[in-house]
């Protein structure tokens, strides 16, 4: 697996599809994910450390998991078919019991966004992505 960070959101509005785009960590391939607006502002609002006065579905999912003394330990990206990508949250207990749940990648990343967790692609999504190069 290819860990990978956020590099780009970009949103617009009068679109209900936004664009996110991951980078290698330690390499410079990067390619886009398309996600909903209420995603990709979740990530957004996350990173710029805007609190909403009640929690959004994402910081609810959030506290749940921590309530249940679990916390999120990473996100992998380890399929993508006909062009949409799939995810596997990998929570851990307080006991150190693994549990890996299906999910959306924006919601993973959003939850990953969270907990500081790490972000990781399987090589395969690496090579099938829409790739580009980043240049410096």
């Amino acid at each position: 697996m290819i860990r990978v960070e956020l590099s780009k959101i970009i949103i617009d509005e009068k679109r209900s599809d936004q664009v996110i785009v991951l980078k290698e960590k330690d390499g410079d391939r990067q390619f886009p994910i398309i996600i909903g607006l209420v995603e990709a502002s979740s990530i957004k609002m996350e990173l710029s450390k805007i609190k909403p006065p009640r929690p959004l579905t994402h910081d609810f999912l959030y506290s749940v998991t921590a309530a249940l003394d679990a916390k999120v330990e990473s996100l992998a990206i380890d399929k993508m078919v006909k062009g949409t990508f799939f995810g596997k949250l990998i929570l851990i207990s307080k006991e150190g019991e693994r549990k890996v749940v299906d999910c959306r990648p924006s919601d993973g990343i959003a939850l990953a966004a969270r907990a500081s967790a790490p972000i990781y692609v399987s090589e395969e999504v690496m090579q099938n992505a829409d790739i580009f190069r980043v240049e410096e």
